[in-house]
């Protein structure tokens, strides 16, 4: 064996022990690393969510709270896992930083939903459970999570709003405050006796236990219009019965004034014809 092979011998025999074996080690370390810690987060999640949801913590804090935590774990797992491949921790940090920076650029819009849903947390327009409308949509609050809130309609759909456009929308919350004012109209054929439609509107709302003596419920003619004469009932409730007052006086007007033939008119147009 001449020298030239003994060099090569002794090169490959270096480059395996030195660079090669310890390479594969690297990767095979750094992969069941990964996995392991991929499977211990899910069940540490798991574990975490159970215990948030069972806390007395805000019930609006906690999807986004459990989210959050995921975030930071898998971010530290990978960091780990860099490490272990023989990166320099210092060096990845740095890259990270630089890299977060261009991927922040160009990501503007999850990270305005970022801070769109720590700007809710913090001035609480809502919480969950809430009944809200928003930018044309409305439902109950399920969660509200580091990017997006969740709400669902009352047919059962599931609505995601970023919450970047969510914080800086008009938002109506129609279960902040206890009570609601149900506000009706009604109209009735300009024959019909005023007092009497009055009357009649007032016994229905007063006979309906839902509705608050305080503030008093209000009944008056409201307007002439076209086609009848227009009066308006005005009564507060609790926010969970609105819609049960609601149809329940709606319905029972209409039987009301069918018993005291108090007409209800409808749009109609005469058509007078000359003879020439």
């Amino acid at each position: 064996m001449g020298k030239g092979d003994e060099f090569m011998q002794g090169y490959l025999e270096n480059f395996i022990h030195t660079i090669l074996i310890p390479g594969i080690s690297k990767i095979f370390i750094a992969a069941v690393v990964l996995i392991v810690g991929i499977i211990a987060i899910r069940w540490g999640i798991k574990k975490i969510k159970l215990l948030v949801y069972k806390s007395k913590m805000d019930a609006s804090l906690k999807p986004f709270l459990v989210s959050l935590i995921d975030a930071l774990l898998k971010v530290f797992l990978a960091v780990t896992v860099v490490s272990i491949l023989g990166v320099e921790t210092s060096s990845f940090v740095a890259v990270l930083a630089s890299a977060g920076l261009a991927v922040g650029l160009a990501l503007q819009g999850s990270l305005s939903n970022i801070a769109g849903g720590v700007l809710i947390l913090t001035t609480k327009p809502f919480a969950v459970g809430d009944y809200i409308e928003v930018s044309g949509q409305s439902g109950t609050v399920q969660a509200i999570k580091i990017f997006q809130t969740e709400i669902v309609t009352p047919d059962n759909k599931v609505i995601f709003i970023p919450n970047g456009s969510l914080a800086n929308s008009v938002i109506v919350n129609y279960s902040k405050k206890p009570t609601r004012r149900v506000d009706m109209k009604f109209g009735v054929s300009y024959e019909a006796n005023s007092c009497e439609v009055i009357e009649v509107i007032k016994d229905v709302i007063n006979k309906q236990p839902l509705v608050l003596k305080e503030p008093e419920p209000l009944v008056r003619m409201a307007e002439h219009g076209d086609n009848a004469v227009i009066y308006i009932a005005r009564v507060w409730v609790n926010s969970k019965d609105y819609w049960e007052v609601y149809y329940n006086i709606i319905e029972e007007i209409k039987k009301r004034f069918d018993e005291n033939n108090i007409s209800i008119p409808y749009p109609q147009i005469d058509v007078h014809l000359k003879n020439k």
